[in-house]
């Protein structure tokens, strides 16, 4: 396990035997996931098309409509996907095949998100597997409301049309379509074959493809007929797919929460997707990126 402060940028690795991984301690951010031969998994975060890697989507995900919710007769205002990928999380339990961070509600957090929170994520190497959990602590005697999600973007080297995915399950793909970046009630389907379809630009045209009932609970990234890496997300009710034209990657995004709906009343308590906490409760959930 390796520590590096450069220019007030701290940044972690850890590795096993056959693979590392880097982690920015801003947002808790997986930068970099390679094998020990050196071939790298994770987008390089080129800002012409997009400059993160694999950010935190806390307390929600995707838009809220107008940028703002309403709870207790407060009207609140939130980014898209939330302030937890911007801010300096803490290294709290370090081994060389696994660490932890921690973010814990703050004066500026209760600003935009009035509940007392603690979020950990925990990124644990085992053989060829990456898993990335987390863990919402609710630190306060209230229900906390909460969406979270995954974003990580897998590099894709030579053409994007050589790859595809292979879901767990031969099923009929049935996504939501967005509409300014809020989620609209218009679907359309990808038919697979054997369990697989093909990756080109035009599918993204439209944003993200936001999957609501998914039986599959893994896919598997290939280029032409070589598997590039499994995405496991067992208990994860959402998934989002995403790319921008030309670029060389495609982010493989489990979630729990998505963005408003266009009808959405911006009520918190009544938005689509929420999670709830019980007072004093802790949230767990885990997925796993396992290099092939």
């Amino acid at each position: 396990m390796e520590l590096t402060k450069n220019l007030c940028i701290l940044i972690t690795t850890i590795s096993n035997k056959n693979i590392i991984a880097t982690i920015n301690h801003k947002g808790a951010e997986l930068t970099s996931l390679n094998t020990t031969s050196g071939k790298e998994y994770i987008w390089e975060g080129n800002p012409e098309f997009w400059g993160k890697h694999s950010p935190i989507l806390f307390p929600i995900v995707g838009t809220l409509k107008n940028n703002t919710y309403k709870y207790k007769d407060h009207t609140y205002s939130l980014s898209r996907h939330g302030f937890a990928r911007d801010m300096e999380f803490q290294l709290i339990q370090k081994t060389e095949d696994s660490v932890t961070f921690s973010l814990v509600y703050n004066d500026q957090t209760l600003q935009v998100y009035p509940f007392k929170f603690e979020l950990q994520l925990i990124y644990t190497l085992e053989e060829n597997s990456l898993h990335i959990a987390y863990k919402v602590l609710n630190k306060d005697n209230t229900e906390l409301l909460f969406s979270l999600g995954a974003h990580p973007a897998f590099a894709l080297n030579g053409k994007f049309e050589e790859y595809s995915i292979e879901m767990e399950k031969q099923e009929t793909l049935d996504y939501y379509l967005l509409d300014n970046d809020l989620l609209s009630d218009q679907k359309e389907s990808i038919a697979l074959t054997d369990k697989r379809f093909a990756l080109n630009y035009p599918l993204f045209e439209n944003d993200a493809l936001i999957f609501k009932n998914l039986q599959s609970e893994s896919l598997t990234i290939f280029q032409q007929q070589t598997p590039l890496l499994r995405v496991d997300f067992n208990g994860f009710p959402y998934l989002g797919l995403w790319t921008k034209r030309n670029a060389a990657f495609v982010c493989v995004e489990p979630w729990f929460g998505y963005s408003d709906t266009t009808e959405s009343n911006g009520n918190l308590v009544e938005k689509e997707g929420i999670q709830r906490l019980d007072a004093k409760g802790t949230f767990d959930a885990v997925f796993s990126i396992t290099v092939l």
